[in-house]
């Protein structure tokens, strides 16, 4: 590393420059140059992520693996703004090309902003419980965001149920989440009325991984990451006769919906929020 930038001293697909930003940020562009004043330049890189330094992950653009243009000659700025910020402590620039007549050389600059946010650990025996404003229970539009980031293939997210058996669970099975929605009908006693669908894979990577669930009538849009999955819900689900209660992490009082295999989650959540209330801050300030 001198004056010019970065070069390693033998130029081979093993090298890669690491920047530890000092804290978690939402990076939203990166550019580059080659090394001042030489022959040394990258032609093509591959962008990694890593909030703890250890486990790493590629970004990806199109739902692939992105290979970033690099330079064409050594002083020429190569700005590109990303599709989707990162967030990360950690950043990797891997070359997998450069001038063919020179070395390894990059500068490189990061732009983006400290990013904010509330996280909360849970140990596999706790749960985060948050109680409705009655008044407001009549929502035309219930919305539901958060992030989580876990090691165990299975455990409950969040949780919430009403008088007649009525709930909705979502949970992690075998690294995949899955929502259910079961509208226990008092009057027709109708299993139809049962929802589950699943969506991600491999999502106990201990990277962070984005959930939102969008309810307005009947409808319903269930997203994990960039996935979206519509569907209608059969039933009266836009009067569920649930509880003013929904619970993070686990169920408090298991078996109450006959569902006693279910394990409590244990990691952590990060900007938990149920119709624009930031529910960690809420719970952090009781």
């Amino acid at each position: 590393q001198g004056a010019g930038g970065w070069s390693p001293l033998v130029s081979n697909k093993y090298q890669w420059l690491q920047i530890d930003l000092g804290e978690r940020t939402e990076i939203t562009a990166v550019a580059t140059q080659g090394g001042y004043g030489s022959s040394d330049w990258v032609t093509s890189y591959l962008l990694m992520f890593s909030d703890s330094g250890r486990n790493w992950k590629q970004y990806r653009q199109k739902e692939s693996i992105w290979a970033f243009s690099g330079n064409t000659n050594a002083d020429s700025v190569v700005y590109y703004k990303l599709q989707h910020s990162i967030k990360a402590r950690f950043l990797r620039f891997v070359p997998l090309d450069w001038n063919p007549n020179g070395r390894i050389g990059m500068r490189i600059e990061v732009y983006g902003c400290t990013y904010r946010s509330e996280v909360v650990g849970f140990d596999g025996k706790s749960c985060l419980i948050y109680r409705f404003n009655q008044k407001l229970m009549r929502a035309l539009k219930d919305v539901i965001s958060l992030k989580f980031k876990t090691m165990k293939s299975d455990g409950i997210l969040l949780h919430r149920e009403g008088q007649n058996g009525d709930h909705v669970t979502l949970e992690l099975i075998k690294g995949k989440l899955s929502l259910l929605i079961n509208l226990g009908d008092a009057k027709t006693r109708s299993s139809n009325a049962r929802i589950n669908i699943t969506l991600g894979s491999l999502l106990d990577d201990q990277h962070w991984h984005s959930v939102l669930i969008e309810h307005f009538n009947n409808q319903v849009n269930f997203t994990v990451d960039k996935h979206t999955h519509h569907f209608h819900a059969k039933g009266e689900f836009n009067y569920l006769d649930l509880d003013y209660e929904l619970s993070f992490g686990g169920i408090p009082v298991p078996g109450k919906s006959g569902m006693l295999s279910s394990k409590n989650f244990h990691g952590c959540f990060e900007n938990i929020y149920c119709n624009g209330v930031n529910i960690i801050d809420l719970a952090k300030s009781q």
